[in-house]
Formats: C-alpha cells, sequence, structure tokens
C-alpha cells in the first residue's frame, strides 16, 4: 500500500493501550528488514532517517527506497524525520513526500523551541503531515545529535507548549538516553503519569534501545504510544557483517553483507515490535 500518515496509527495505539514501534533506517536493507518484520508481525510500522543519515544518502533517496517497499506491503507504513534539527530540513522533508515530521527544538529555549515547532506544523498541517516535537532534553549521543546528561520533561510547560505549538505528538524526557547504555536507566514512570493527566495528543519515548520490554510496556500503560529504536539496530547490522566474515574471510560480494545484516535487523524489530504490543494490529 502507499506510505500512510503515522497520525492514525497513533491515535489507535492510544485508543487501544499499545505502542507503534519506530525504527531508524541507515541503507536499503534495514528498512528492508524493518518492513519485513512489520509484515510478519501484522504490526503498522514507522521507518525514520535522521539529519545525519539523509546527509549520507538523502531525503529523495531514503523516500523513494521506502515508498517502493512500502507499496508492496500490506501493512501501513509511515516514513519519519526523526530529530529534524531545522525549520529548512522539515520543509525538505515534506517536499520530498515524508509523511511525518519531527522538529526538535529542544536544545533551545522553551520559547524559541515553541517558536520552531509552531512554524513547523504551520507549514505540515495544512498537508496533512504529522508533526512530532520533543520537550525536556533526552540524554545520551547519537550521530549529530547530543543530549549531554538530559533535562527532564515538565508537567506543566508540556501542557503550556502542546496548546501552543498544535504538535501531534510528544517526545518527553523520563531518564532514556541516546546511544548505548553504560548502565540500566532508572525512568521516571511517575512524571510521565503526570505529562499524561495534563497533555491530550499521542506521547513518544526515545532512547528506547536497551530498555527492558517490561519498562518500555510500563510506559505505553501510562500513555506512550511511539517508541523509537535505533542504535540496536546499527549494531544488530554491524554484529550480522561481522559474523558473516568472521565465518567467511573471503566474502567479497557485498550482497552477502548485506543479507547477514538484514536478518539481524529483522530479529531485533520483531522483539520491538512484540514488546510495543502492535503485532496483530492490521
Amino acid at each position: 500500500m502507499p506510505i500512510v500518515n503515522s497520525f492514525q496509527m497513533l491515535l489507535d495505539a492510544q485508543a487501544n493501550g499499545y505502542a507503534i514501534g519506530a525504527f531508524n533506517v541507515e541503507n536499503m536493507e534495514m528498512s528492508q528488514a524493518v518492513i519485513a518484520a512489520a509484515e510478519e508481525m501484522r504490526a503498522p510500522v514507522i521507518v525514520q532517517t535522521t539529519p545525519s543519515t539523509v546527509r549520507y544518502a538523502s531525503l529523495d533517496l531514503f523516500f523513494a527506497s521506502i515508498a517502493a517497499l512500502a507499496k508492496n506491503a500490506t501493512v501501513p507504513v509511515a516514513i519519519h524525520l526523526d530529530h529534524g534539527n531545522s525549520f529548512d530540513l522539515a520543509v525538505m522533508a515534506i517536499r520530498a513526500g515524508y509523511t511525518s515530521i519531527m522538529i526538535d527544538g529542544s536544545h533551545e529555549s522553551f520559547e524559541d523551541n515553541i517558536a520552531l515547532s509552531k512554524s513547523v506544523v504551520a507549514v505540515a498541517k495544512p498537508n496533512g503531515i504529522t508533526v512530532e516535537a520533543e520537550l525536556g532534553k533526552v540524554g545520551g549521543k547519537e550521530d549529530d545529535l547530543d543530549g549531554g546528561a538530559g533535562g527532564y520533561t515538565d508537567p506543566q510547560d508540556a501542557k503550556i507548549f502542546v496548546e501552543r505549538t498544535g504538535v501531534s505528538s510528544l517526545a518527553v524526557a523520563i531518564g532514556t538516553a541516546h546511544g548505548i547504555y553504560a548502565s540500566t536507566p532508572g525512568l521516571d514512570v511517575e512524571r510521565l503519569v503526570a505529562i499524561r493527566k495534563l497533555v491530550d495528543v499521542p506521547l513518544v519515548l526515545h532512547g528506547a534501545s536497551g530498555i527492558a520490554g517490561s519498562d518500555v510496556q510500563r510506559c505505553i500503560k501510562e500513555g506512550t504510544c511511539k517508541v523509537n529504536y535505533a542504535t540496536e539496530l546499527r549494531v544488530a547490522y554491524s554484529d550480522g557483517v561481522k559474523d558473516l566474515l568472521a565465518k567467511s574471510p573471503d566474502t567479497f560480494d557485498p550482497k552477502k553483507y548485506g543479507a547477514a545484516g538484514r536478518e539481524k535487523v529483522k530479529q531485533i524489530c520483531i522483539e520491538r515490535i512484540k514488546a510495543c504490543g502492535c503485532a496483530n494490529r492490521c
């Protein structure tokens, strides 16, 4: 089916107590793996690219590849710009065909974050594009994104932010981080509960790679409707290639590297779809 907007996905997840798995991809094989996993599990899915990923190739290239895969899929597939870092990039992604945009103004002041997010909403919503923003700062480092030690989302600020910007969903900081965890993170689920009481749009959990499935499910129970996975997909893809070369060091066909990485990513995605509770939702 054609690429779809993620908004209805998120509303259904919100109404029925599960979350959509949102998976960052770096190449064609990872895109294939994500959509194959969604097909096998009969799950709606969001495929994501970051600013550094689209610099590596381009918005048009990633959109064309994912759209071609979605066309032959029987489950809903949305394509999302993750951590969009400027108004200009958001507009470029909309023009390329992306159906969902994250504008990340979390490194700016509260008022500047509102202004930036509101400007993207003004362009995206008339075109039927979902807009996600971030309030508070998810810590850790991934690509060019450096959240440092992070900063928790204030529930009252979240209420004001959503009302003033009109965003479709909100990424909140409750103790997760981007990248690889040095130790098990402590999630402030009570903060999530407080935000949910004041904010009615779907909530998003970033930095879920390495978080136990039981903790993800606790967050879903308290209102999380979208869960982002990135780092562990990269690790899985790289492990697949390394395993192949360790067993067959003379392999020179790049397709074999790609197939090995793809299978590892698919298996990770299947497990994360189960954790999100979105299997058999199509």
